[in-house]
């Protein structure tokens, strides 16, 4: 494994830790690409979750992927759009430097828990946002994320009462940067496939986040795979002993279906989706 960390923000202190395959790999003589994960820790945009941080990293490093953990921006230096902001500028670099970390070029997932779950689906309905491409030099779609893979995120701004994200407005206008933060409000044909995984009694981000936002996906007949178990509370991480409380053996089996997913989408034998194809209602 090679290792690298590169500053994107030193003031803000947001970097990118790099976790890289060696290449070629031990036991062939060519050289590999490999598609990559972005890992979004969660902590309620005050601090940033270990727990969700390289764990979750090494465990897709470890299933052939290459792997990233972005420390984004917290607290006052979150104003809108800078989180997402910070995750373009990441996806940037790392197709920048595809060719020589050997990376697909268009098999970048961005993974995010809680906060950092909304941080990823913001880029995801995002990304295009004339805002967030000019602050962070993303021209040509640079910024463009290929896959949502989102842990129990939050997605609206129904729950913030009394979370203190009045810190995401600066001196800007509270209602509108509401409805921006409302990623549900913004989802469209730009939007990538996802995959959720959420518990029904989570006590921090409630389960409709989830729900809701695979709900308007269906709508804009955008695929996703979605996952709720019955227990587990919020923040369980890959569900087992070095990332949670207890041992979840339902919740735990995100991380292999996760993959299982990406595998699939990324796959170049893959059935096109063809959204003429699905069922509908008719008055």
């Amino acid at each position: 494994m090679i290792f690298k960390r590169i500053d994107i923000d030193p003031e803000n202190n947001v970097y990118l830790n790099c976790y890289l395959h060696e290449n070629p790999p031990i036991a062939f003589e060519e050289k590999m690409e490999r598609p990559a994960v972005v890992v979004c820790p969660g902590g309620g945009y005050t601090h940033l979750s270990e727990r969700e941080a390289d764990p979750i990293a090494l465990e897709y490093l470890a299933k052939g992927f290459n792997a990233f953990v972005l420390y984004y921006s917290l607290n006052e230096a979150a104003v809108f759009p800078k989180p997402i902001v910070d995750l373009s500028m990441a996806l940037k670099i790392i197709r920048e430097n595809a060719d020589d970390w050997h990376i697909i070029k268009n098999q970048i997932a961005v993974c995010g828990f809680s906060a950092g779950g909304h941080v990823c689906a913001c880029l995801g309905v995002h990304w295009k946002l004339p805002e967030v491409m000019e602050k962070s030099g993303c021209t040509n779609g640079e910024n463009q994320p290929n896959a949502l893979i989102l842990c129990y995120p939050g997605i609206t701004t129904r729950f913030w009462k009394g979370h203190g994200y009045d810190k995401f407005f600066g001196d800007r206008n509270p209602d509108e940067i509401k409805e921006m933060l409302d990623c549900n409000n913004h989802i469209g044909t730009h939007t990538p496939p996802a995959f959720l995984v959420h518990t029904f009694v989570d006590n921090c981000v409630p389960v409709n986040e989830s729900l809701e936002f695979a709900r308007v996906l269906d709508a804009n007949d955008i695929p996703f795979e979605l996952h709720v178990v019955p227990n587990g509370y919020h923040g369980m991480g890959l569900g087992n002993r070095e990332t949670a409380r207890y041992v979840d053996e339902s919740f735990s089996k995100w991380m292999e279906l996760s993959v299982l997913w990406l595998n699939r989408l990324f796959s170049d034998e893959k059935e096109e989706f063809n959204p003429e194809n699905r069922a509908r209602y008719t008055d």
